[in-house]
């Protein structure tokens, strides 16, 4: 009995493992730069859903996709459709993809009409 419970937890274990790689590939950081940037631009489209929000904001022509909180973090932070409608003006801090060719930023913070939404308080 002891060996067939063995099996099993191995079993799992892998499953388990094999199952969190492509959560973990994409909701970390490693994908961002390090150094902070800003874009100002207008919203596009905005979807706040699951596994975290996005933002489409055109930035000189350019539509680039801002990442925002998953649902709960973007709600304590004050961000919601109403106020990121299409044609609202945004500034938006935080850090691009390390894909050059890619329009893609990771928000930290939100600035709205000058109130700022703090995704990540304390990180800079």
């Amino acid at each position: 009995m002891p060996a067939r419970l063995s099996i099993i937890s191995a079993v799992v274990a892998f499953v388990l493992a094999f199952t969190a790689l492509p959560a973990l590939a994409h909701h970390g950081w490693n994908w961002a730069e390090d150094e902070n940037s800003e874009l100002t631009g207008v919203v596009e489209s905005t979807s706040l859903g699951n596994p975290h929000g996005t933002v489409t904001l055109m930035v000189d022509g350019e539509a680039w996709e801002i990442e925002v909180g998953q649902p709960w973090r973007n709600e304590r932070a004050g961000l919601s459709e109403e106020n990121l409608f299409k044609g609202a003006e945004i500034t938006v801090q935080g850090h691009r993809s390390k894909d050059a060719g890619e329009r893609r930023l990771k928000a930290e913070r939100v600035i709205i009409e000058g109130t700022v939404h703090d995704l990540y308080p304390g990180r800079d």
